[in-house]
């Protein structure tokens, strides 16, 4: 199998990751948003993304956008400035194809382009497929928050995990 081609998403993929993003929202539990985004949502978050020097990538196949993936700062305090959190997001077309993986591989590169040190993954805790990707790519269950968030009516756990990216013994060493 070839490896997909991972691309900087443009302003022309946008539909498509609006297509994905809200069938996340009203569909699983992948994002815990219960209200539909426009396209003037996702436009503004991928300005916001680039204003940041922070990636937005795709992955398209034969219908357009496949799945996309991203990051952003985890908390706004400077304290916590070389920790990212990301998300990735699968068309339900496309899902099982290895996607999932070539674009968190994909984001962790470019997180160390950054110069960040940890990467952080916040999962519905009975997400076992994304568990276990993460998992693959090196990443350790760091914390369980039991009903911590709620859709369709139940409580839900979030599992957060985390990936360290580089092996810097201080903030201030070359990466």
């Amino acid at each position: 199998m070839t490896a997909p081609r991972i691309l900087d998403a443009t302003k022309a993929d946008l539909p498509g990751i609006l297509e994905i993003y809200n069938d996340a929202v009203a569909n699983t539990l992948a994002i815990w948003n219960e209200t539909p985004s426009d396209l003037e949502s996702r436009r503004a978050w991928w300005h916001g993304r680039a204003a940041q020097g922070y990636p937005v990538l795709v992955v398209h196949d034969a219908q357009g956008v496949a799945g996309y993936a991203s990051f952003g700062d985890w908390r706004p305090f400077e304290g916590f400035r070389h920790t990212v959190e990301h998300s990735i997001y699968i068309h339900p077309r496309a899902r099982g194809a290895g996607l999932a993986s070539a674009l968190l591989g994909a984001l962790m590169d470019c997180a160390r382009g950054c110069g960040k040190h940890v990467m952080v993954a916040g999962i519905e805790s009975g997400n076992a497929a994304s568990i276990r990707l993460h998992e693959k790519l090196g990443f350790t269950v760091t914390a369980t928050m039991p009903q911590v968030g709620c859709k369709f009516g139940r409580w839900l756990d979030l599992t957060f995990m985390q990936a360290q990216l580089d092996d810097r013994a201080a903030p201030g060493e070359a990466h």
